[in-house]
């Protein structure tokens, strides 16, 4: 994914008053559950995410994206969900074919009104922010960049298993999102990113898919990090926005939700958008001192489980949960 940095689109409701309350009210298991909404177990999270980073660089063609697409494929059927696997051959900008899998685990198939969760699963072949130019051409482990906001959605799916909700639930992990023009090949070919969706958006897993709104967390696991309102997710899915974001403050986690606008990324979400016409917004962490607007591990090789902290993971797995289950 790629930050558009550019005019009005940075910080643009700099008027804005700043939600301060910075009080880790962290949500008592006793309060989640008399609520009925599950409670997000962070560890559970941070295991999933450590797992898909052992299977080395998830990058397509190679062993360790294969073995990873099998461990997920495993984990969603364990949980409970209808698995849909989409095995395709996607083009890369440099005109490889990649094989490549969008994994999909679809939670009380037979409701109509459903609720759209998803996340890319591939980490980028690239190390082209890497502070070593030696290293621009070597795969990242992805751990914040991919493997965070797949572990969380896996935490989610096994809460969904355990706990029955009302909504149905498509638990989307696209593939090749991160496979984009390279940094040092100074090109700039948008398209080129989020194969693994805009394959799908034109070619869904059933035919007319529809859903009500979904969520796209990505780099979702840093320690301190901070979601803006991404510019797309307020154009096209405001309401959505605002919900996720006012369950965040009340369940005590506003020092990371952040009630101003961001800039305006490039992600899944937008080619969901664009072709399924689904309001979907973008969970994503925005560093405001970074001049790209991601963090300093960012298509580097410091994207390591070093990176990753629980009390990150809990305040958007528990916000989630909460949105989904109080629906």
């Amino acid at each position: 994914m790629i930050y558009l940095l550019t005019g009005c689109l940075i910080l643009s409701c700099c008027g804005q008053k700043t939600v301060t309350d910075t009080s880790i009210a962290t949500v008592a298991e006793t309060e989640t559950a008399a609520s009925s909404v599950p409670v997000f177990n962070a560890d559970s999270a941070y295991t999933y995410a450590e797992r898909q980073v052992r299977f080395g660089p998830r990058v397509p063609n190679s062993q360790a994206h294969k073995a990873c697409a099998n461990y997920l494929a495993a984990e969603l059927e364990r949980f409970g969900a209808k698995l849909y696997v989409q095995e395709t051959v996607l083009t890369a900008y440099n005109g490889e074919r990649l094989q490549a899998s969008n994994i999909i685990g679809v939670f009380n198939p037979e409701k109509t009104q459903r609720i759209m969760l998803f996340a890319h699963w591939d980490s980028r072949p690239y190390s082209d922010h890497d502070a070593d130019e030696n290293n621009y051409r070597k795969p990242i482990d992805g751990a914040d960049d991919g493997a965070s906001g797949v572990g969380l959605l896996l935490e989610i799916a096994r809460q969904i298993g355990q706990h029955k909700i009302e909504s149905g639930v498509d638990i989307f992990f696209f593939d090749a999102e991160d496979y984009g023009t390279p940094e040092f090949l100074k090109e700039s070919k948008t398209d080129t990113w989020c194969l693994g969706s805009q394959f799908w958006a034109k070619n869904p897993h059933i035919p007319g898919y529809n859903a009500q709104y979904g969520i796209l967390v990505d780099m979702v696991g840093a320690q301190n990090a901070t979601f803006f309102k991404e510019y797309t997710s307020v154009k096209y899915a405001a309401p959505v926005v605002e919900k996720v974001w006012i369950t965040a403050r009340n369940l005590g986690y506003g020092k990371y939700f952040i009630n101003k606008e961001g800039g305006h990324v490039l992600d899944d979400h937008y080619y969901v958008i664009r072709g399924r016409k689904i309001p979907c917004i973008d969970i994503i962490n925005y560093d405001v001192e970074s001049s790209n607007g991601f963090g300093h591990y960012w298509h580097t090789q410091q994207d390591t489980m070093d990176n990753i902290d629980r009390e990150t993971l809990k305040a958007v797995g528990q916000t989630l949960l909460s949105v989904i289950y109080d629906h």
